[in-house]
């Protein structure tokens, strides 16, 4: 097994999850917007934040990949349904701890369930699963982030 192909399905399943996610934002599925969370973390320029956050976001899913790949290694195996098990597994980690626990404890213009009415925060907290942007952001979360394991499983299978 070798890293590129990881590399390559990191960044195809990126670009599968990030379009999927602005597509469903597009279609009021969702006022969830990812890069702008994420950029937002790093400046308060608004259209600065959203270049940021997409860089951001795609440097995370080679990150991510490259996860993917040392799992893939260490059992063996890289079926396209392991990789969408993984990406379940990812989807309800981002869902619930990163973005409910981890993101507001270091986003500086975050609000939390513990701001206080002197705090002004640019972005509400996202809640469980990310359901304060929407009832049907936790189902398009989920199978965006199977959709990514699945195509860098997918990559890697390619390339045997």
């Amino acid at each position: 097994m070798s890293v590129w192909p990881a590399l390559a399905g990191g960044f195809a399943g990126t670009l599968v999850l990030t379009t999927m996610l602005r597509t469903a934002s597009e279609l009021k599925l969702t006022r969830m917007d990812l890069p702008f969370l994420l950029g937002t973390a790093l400046t308060a320029d608004r259209i600065r934040a959203k270049a940021l956050g997409y860089a951001a976001h795609f440097v995370m899913g080679l990150v991510f990949a490259m996860a993917y790949y040392a799992m893939f290694v260490a059992l063996g195996r890289h079926d396209w349904w392991l990789g969408a098990a993984f990406g379940l597994g990812q989807g309800l980690f981002a869902g619930t701890v990163l973005v409910n626990v981890l993101l507001p404890l270091v986003h500086p213009r975050m609000g939390s369930p513990l701001s206080d009415t002197a705090s002004v925060a640019l972005l509400e907290s996202p809640g469980f699963m990310a359901r304060n942007y929407g009832l049907q952001t936790p189902a398009v979360s989920l199978v965006a982030h199977v959709l990514y394991g699945t195509v860098v499983a997918v990559f890697m299978t390619l390339a045997d």
